[in-house]
């Protein structure tokens, strides 16, 4: 069953990011929150579909097929900037 109450938060954006998330709830005709509303709607999607993905992808994946491919991997320094302790 989908829970469709509605819940204030009080959300506090820098103001370059709210004159442009304004500018594009404009160009696309509705209001500020709706805009809001759909663009973190849109993240949750996205970010869930990855996460429904991934866990296909891995499923049924052993420790030792992560150790094959890290076997298949150049044996080499990481590049400046890449170093886990600089």
């Amino acid at each position: 069953m989908t829970d469709f109450r509605h819940c204030k938060y009080p959300l506090q954006l820098p103001a370059s990011l709210k004159d442009t998330a304004a500018r594009l709830a404009r160009e696309d005709g509705v209001s500020l929150n709706q805009w809001i509303v759909a663009a973190v709607a849109q993240k949750i999607g996205a970010v869930e579909t990855a996460e429904v993905f991934l866990r296909k992808r891995a499923a049924g994946s052993t420790p030792s097929d992560l150790t094959r491919f890290l076997q298949d991997a150049p044996d080499v320094p990481p590049e400046p900037g890449d170093e886990l302790f600089p």
